[in-house]
């Protein structure tokens, strides 16, 4: 039960300002939301499922305590990457199929390699499971694109995406911190070492946001 809440909650928070949030919401403009919604699912079950069954045999040739400080430095990465947000890229004009396989076609490309499918990975090593991981996963991204479309429909005017954005990576970010502070040797964490490993996380927080703003 534990990896189930934990996976939801990390691919609900990975997903906000996320490629795949967005083609939600424009393609929530162009079909019925329930196509958009079982499109979704269909593709997040086998991309997430993939994406599990490896990260449940990676724990077995790789020692656990060093995919577990591996899970936590792609989680601040995903904060970081959350921040600097992403576009469409076409992804909604690539397919010429029937309303629902056009969704699932471009969610399925969309989700390789992206945040959400490592966050994947990372959780089924961490939590050596894959059926809860799975179960998670696909239920947080179904959650999170469901806020998606309500935001972008009915909710759009009054909750700046921005600052949603914000907040979901700040605690992406906090989450692999502390992962990285529970796994790593205590004795590493001098006063000198969290300064400089603070200089650095504000400093890629300030220059990804900055980029960020360059490109709107």
């Amino acid at each position: 039960m534990k990896a189930f809440i934990a996976s939801l909650i990390f691919v609900v928070l990975a997903e906000m300002g996320d490629k795949t949030q967005l083609l939600a919401m424009a393609f929530a403009a162009k079909y019925r939301w329930q196509t958009v919604m079982w499109a979704v699912f269909a593709a997040t079950a086998v991309n997430h499922l993939m994406a599990a069954t490896a990260g449940r045999y990676l724990a077995t040739i790789v020692p656990i305590e060093y995919i577990t400080i591996a899970a936590a430095v792609s989680f601040i990465i995903f904060g970081l990457w959350t921040i600097r947000g992403d576009t469409l890229e076409g992804e909604d004009k690539r397919f010429n199929f029937s309303p629902f396989w056009t969704v699932a076609i471009a969610f399925f490309i969309a989700e390789m390699g992206d945040k959400t499918q490592l966050a994947t990975v990372a959780l089924a090593v961490k939590y050596n499971t894959v059926v809860n991981v799975w179960l998670g996963t696909t239920a947080g991204m179904l959650i999170a694109d469901a806020i998606g479309i309500i935001i972008g429909i009915v909710m759009g005017k009054h909750i700046p995406e921005r600052a949603i954005k914000w907040f979901a990576a700040l605690v992406f970010i906090a989450f692999g911190v502390y992962g990285l502070y529970e796994n790593l040797p205590k004795d590493i964490w001098s006063p000198s070492v969290i300064t400089v490993v603070s200089a650095l996380l504000l400093s890629s927080i300030y220059f990804i946001s900055q980029l960020n703003s360059k490109k709107t």
